[in-house]
């Protein structure tokens, strides 16, 4: 029996040209880093979106100045026209041969990977080999020279695993031609300037302080309205699709993640215990067990079904050090979660709801770019996931069938579920090309029984509910992190952080008229000040621009006599001058409607 590398299906891989050849470059840059650098040992060397990278051990550092010299090494090994030659080997013989060049990680992944009479795959081209299930260009000759570059070096512990080696990691990025390849580079260059981090300092909507701790961000005033606006747009679609609020504490006694199967199946993404009393507490990296309790609180009646619990809560996860970006990836989050606790008969119209809300959110804030991945579980993982194959089975095919028929395209995320039940889940790219899940839903048919939750049937029995979980903001800092970098800074009214800066054109002259315009604004309970500054004025309009401010307000003469403004938006060149009553109506309407007016062709009349 052949073992492959990963143990991954490769059938859809195998006739990808860009994928066979961004593989095939990670093993030329390995042979030219070996060829470079004495002593470079391997980790893993997979092809990634838009490139490669490959993981060594180093007996010194790598850096980014030298990372020419290594392409042209590259360059001289593509041309040497190289063929891949697929090898297999057993267990024992792969051991000794990494004994013989000191390849210890491969050796470990190796006896990972195999046992009994088993046999690994390799790959040889020219004088480098290396373990590894493919596929591969046929031939060096068959790479340009010119559609990949080494993009940049980076730490990365073996495994993910921050007690293990650090290695040294480059990437490299690849594409179908040199043309395609510069356009990339082009679009990213552009699209950093709207890194949400570069945007939260520059904007002062959120820091990350030393002397709090890494990825536990401190929202400024800025970025807590931000949050505040966010939440509130949840609360309404939520009271509007029959959610009932609740609360829980961010700690508690270990026992109850004993229950819900936590700390079998997600300590080491807990935080370490706090021992209190003899007893271990643990912040909570999720609500859910909390919720449980709730339903739990009294008899239930399948009359009462489906309920559902909502509730932002502050949850804390250990992500490692490296794996931590800004808001993407943080230690301390606040989630947009709820529960819902329905019979089987109840089950494909709520889960289907769930997503109809995901798609509702997602089209309200104009994000087209997103796709769904279906996680389902490993069955020969039976640590990893709950044992019970018909429910695994059952729920699996709901949540496809569901998928089918509201026609949704999605792809399916092997080994990828929650350890308590299939998930679907929505997928983003940020920026800078890195996909990150921005929402989710989970169907649990574990848990609730662990918990021993039941209703009375219309049959007079005890049942256990199904338990969809469900976060179609995902968090604030992951889903604002989004946010920031798609409106890049510039947010619609009805959530930006000041949503209204009065300018007069001279304040000793319209200064009072201006102070009114505030006045009537702040009565209708906007977020909106007088620039009083000393600043030019023309300078007091470019900072408005820099800014981001959604509406400027310039009043001089003219819009004083008439009790008129002239309206800026930040989204569009053209200016208005309009009677002050219809640009208060008029805003009101934006924000009622929560429009989307930092796009230009946004309506903003009324019928």
């Amino acid at each position: 029996m052949r073992k492959s590398y990963a143990g991954m299906d490769l059938s859809d891989k195998q006739a990808d040209p860009l994928y066979k050849r961004r593989h095939s470059l990670a093993h030329v840059l390995a042979q030219a880093i070996q060829n470079l650098v004495e002593g470079a040992h391997l980790g893993f060397g997979p092809p990634v979106e838009n490139g490669f990278y490959y993981d060594f051990q180093l007996p010194r550092p790598v850096t980014v100045e030298e990372l020419p010299a290594i392409e042209k090494e590259m360059r001289r090994i593509l041309a040497q026209d190289q063929e891949f030659e697929l090898l297999e080997k057993d267990l024992e013989t792969a051991l000794a041969d990494f004994q013989r060049q000191g390849e210890h990680l491969k050796a470990e992944y190796a006896r990972e990977l195999v046992s009994g009479g088993e046999t690994l795959t390799f790959y040889r081209n020219g004088p480098f080999e290396d373990m590894c299930a493919g596929p591969h260009v046929d031939s060096t000759r068959f790479i340009p020279s010119d559609c990949f570059c080494l993009d940049s070096v980076a730490g990365a512990y073996w495994r993910g695993d921050e007690k293990r080696e650090m290695l040294t990691r480059i990437y490299g990025l690849c594409f179908p031609t040199k043309k395609d390849l510069e356009e990339f580079k082009r679009e990213r260059e552009e699209a950093k300037k709207f890194d949400h981090r570069k945007l939260g300092k520059e904007l002062e909507l959120f820091m990350i302080a030393d002397e709090v701790g890494a990825g536990l961000p401190l929202w400024l005033p800025n970025g807590t309205v931000l949050r505040d606006e966010l939440e509130a747009l949840a609360r309404e679609k939520e009271h509007d699709g029959g959610y009932v609020r609740v609360a829980t504490p961010h700690v508690t006694d270990g026992k109850l993640f004993e229950t819900s199967g936590h700390l079998e199946h997600y300590k080491e993404a807990m935080f370490p215990a706090m021992p209190v009393e003899e007893r271990d507490f643990y912040l909570k990296p999720m609500n859910c067990p909390f919720h449980h309790l709730i339903f739990g609180v009294r008899p239930r009646s399948y009359r009462e079904l489906p309920l559902r619990l909502a509730e932002y809560g502050q949850v804390y996860r250990f992500e490692p050090s490296g794996a931590l970006a800004g808001l993407l990836r943080v230690r301390g989050m606040c989630m947009n979660d709820a529960h819902i606790y329905c019979t089987p008969e109840q089950l494909e119209d709520e889960f289907r709801a769930v997503l109809e809300l995901h798609r509702d959110y997602y089209e309200m804030f104009r994000i087209t770019k997103y796709w769904m991945r279906l996680s389902v579980h490993d069955p020969a993982n039976t640590e990893k996931y709950v044992d019970n194959p018909e429910a695994w089975k059952s729920s699996e095919q709901i949540i496809q069938h569901i998928l089918d028929n509201l026609g949704i395209e999605y792809q399916v995320g092997f080994g990828e579920a929650a350890f308590y039940g299939p998930k679907v889940d929505f997928q983003i790219r940020n920026v800078v090309g890195r996909e990150e899940t921005a929402s989710t839903n989970q169907l649990d048919f574990a848990v609730p029984e662990r918990f021993k939750l039941t209703y009375i049937g219309p049959d007079g029995a005890q049942h256990t509910p199904y338990c969809i979980h469900r976060a179609p903001l995902g968090t604030h800092e992951r889903f604002l992190a989004f946010l920031m970098e798609h409106f890049k800074g510039a947010f619609p009214t009805w959530m930006a952080p000041l949503q209204v800066r009065v300018i007069p054109v001279q304040m000793e002259k319209f200064g009072e008229y201006a102070a009114r315009v505030v006045a009537e604004l702040k009565k209708r309970r906007f977020r909106v000040e007088l620039d009083e500054g000393s600043d030019s004025f023309n300078k007091k309009i470019r900072t408005a621009a820099t800014e981001k401010i959604p509406n400027v307000l310039v009043v001089g003469e003219r819009e004083q006599e008439s009790t008129e403004v002239t309206w800026r938006r930040y989204a569009v060149k053209e200016q208005r001058t309009v009677p002050l009553r219809e640009l208060l109506a008029t805003l009101e309407r934006m924000r009622s409607l929560r429009l989307m007016d930092n796009f230009p062709d946004v309506e903003l009349t009324s019928e």
